[in-house]
């Protein structure tokens, strides 16, 4: 089995995160995500955007174990759920629709941004930027 790296492994552990959020978006969604994407959920039940992240985050892990050139996919699979739920708190939140929304416009947004920054950063090679400790 080849060694995952940094990037590999960033995947793995956000994409196992997405599948937990997911589930839990799909088995008990809490009130401020119901509000904050009452706009989307007019179109799309939230039980399927639940499910979505749970493939995005399946596609992630997937996409890690796969090597190098699969994780291009991954990281636009993890990164396609943070970017709509930054978007739909957003548009929400400017639209009055719920005042609340804009912590979590921030959160997403950001976090999707910074899942879109480390997808560009390259892997060390071994032996150089790495901790003897690791």
């Amino acid at each position: 089995m080849h060694r995952l790296g940094r990037r590999g492994a960033f995947l793995v552990t956000l994409g196992a995160a997405w599948i937990g959020y997911g589930y839990g978006t799909v088995s008990d969604p809490r009130y401020g995500t119901a509000q904050g994407l009452s706009d989307v959920t007019k179109y799309v039940p939230l039980e399927a955007l639940g499910w979505g992240w749970v493939v995005c985050g399946a596609l992630g892990v997937i996409a890690a174990l796969g090597g190098t050139r699969w994780q291009p996919f991954g990281f636009a699979a993890i990164s396609t759920p943070a970017g709509l739920w930054g978007t739909a708190y957003t548009v929400t939140w400017a639209s009055g629709g719920y005042p609340a929304a804009w912590a979590s416009a921030a959160a997403w947004c950001g976090f999707a941004l910074s899942i879109v920054w480390v997808s560009g950063l390259q892997e060390c090679p071994h032996g150089k930027g790495v901790s003897q400790w690791t």
